[in-house]
Formats: C-alpha cells, sequence, structure tokens
C-alpha cells in the first residue's frame, strides 16, 4: 500500500471512530469495567488536540533508534498527570499547556529534528502529564474498577497510537518520508494553535 494512501486509510478509520467515541457515555461516568474501558480508549481522540499530539509524538520518536521507549514515556507520563488530577493535585498552564505541547511537537516533526532519546523521552513524559491530567477530568468521581479500566484504556490506546505512528514513519519509503513528516508536524502545528486561541 503506498504511503499517502495509508495515511488514508488510517483517517478513514480514527475519524467515524472519534464520532462514535464521542457520544458514548454521553458525558455520564462509566459504571463497569467495560464501559471504562471503552471510555478510557475513547477519550485521547475525541479531542483533536490530543489525538494530533500522540500522533505526531510517534512521528518524531521514530527518528530515535530505540524510539519505542520515548513511547512508554508518555504513557507513563499520561498515568502521573491522571494521578495528580485524580488526588486533587492541578498541574499550571491547564488547555494552554497541552496546546502548545501540540504546537512543539508538531514543530519538531515538521523539522525532522533529531534530539537524543532522554531529553525527548523527559519531554514526552511532561506533555504526557499534561494531557493525562486533561483525561482525567471526565473519569473524576468514578468507582475504583472502571476508573482502572479507564487507566488501561487510555494508556492502550495512546500506545497504540504512538507506536502505530512510529512505525508508519519508519516504513515510508524515503522521498515520502519528509513530505509526510511536513505534513502530520504541520497538521499538529495547526491543531495546537486553534486550541490555543479558542
Amino acid at each position: 500500500m503506498r504511503p499517502m494512501r495509508a495515511l488514508a486509510v488510517v483517517a478513514a478509520v480514527l475519524v467515524p471512530g472519534i464520532a462514535w467515541a464521542h457520544h458514548f457515555m454521553e458525558s455520564e461516568l462509566p459504571r463497569t469495567a467495560a464501559q471504562g474501558f471503552l471510555s478510557g480508549l475513547a477519550h485521547p481522540v475525541i479531542g483533536l488536540d490530543h489525538a494530533a499530539f500522540i500522533v505526531a509524538a510517534g512521528f518524531l520518536l521514530a527518528l530515535c533508534r530505540h524510539g519505542l521507549w520515548g513511547v512508554g514515556a508518555l504513557v507513563a507520563g499520561s498515568l502521573a498527570g491522571a494521578a495528580l488530577h485524580l488526588n486533587g493535585i492541578d498541574l499550571p498552564g491547564g488547555e494552554a499547556a497541552v496546546a502548545l505541547s501540540v504546537i512543539a511537537v508538531g514543530v519538531l516533526v515538521a523539522m525532522r529534528r533529531t534530539l537524543p532519546l532522554g531529553a525527548l523521552a523527559a519531554g514526552l513524559a511532561l506533555a504526557g502529564a499534561l494531557h493525562g491530567h486533561a483525561y482525567a477530568e471526565s473519569i473524576f468521581g468514578a468507582e475504583p474498577l472502571p476508573l482502572g479500566a479507564y487507566l488501561a484504556g487510555f494508556s492502550a490506546i495512546q500506545l497504540a497510537l504512538a507506536a502505530g505512528a512510529l512505525l508508519l514513519h519508519r516504513h515510508l519509503r524515503h522521498g515520502w518520508s519528509r513530505p509526510a513528516a511536513s505534513l502530520i508536524g504541520g497538521i499538529a502545528g495547526a491543531v495546537g494553535l486553534f486550541f490555543l486561541l479558542v
């Protein structure tokens, strides 16, 4: 399958899923483990800022030799951010900080900037904490079982999206890698800017 066609297929699969997931719980707290897990799967993709960040992070990590460690750092950071929120600890910046993280990762992807894995993983863990803090807003007050399932769900979907984007970027033909990175970086930057300004 050609690289740009693969990107189009991914978008075609995600967009209806995003629309469905947005209405899954109708703003109610999940009451069962299954509801919690499905809600957790949905939450990182119902917000375009979160989805753009995760995919762009995967593209950025594709430039690092052991980039999958960075995916793990992102997921761990999001869990830490969710834990802070669930324990009543606020992080500075809120939605503006989330939007700035999307812009930053978008710019780095578009520039195809290679960073040391340690610094990149630390930055993604910090940004992941901001996103995880936001994810936890929709589960605040849930019972322990659906809460744990929600955390498992949002960890699984972030892992799948970021690792999938990393592998896709690494397997693009040489001539397609740079334009695809420019496209993904530009989209992420535009999404982040939109959320910063609204």
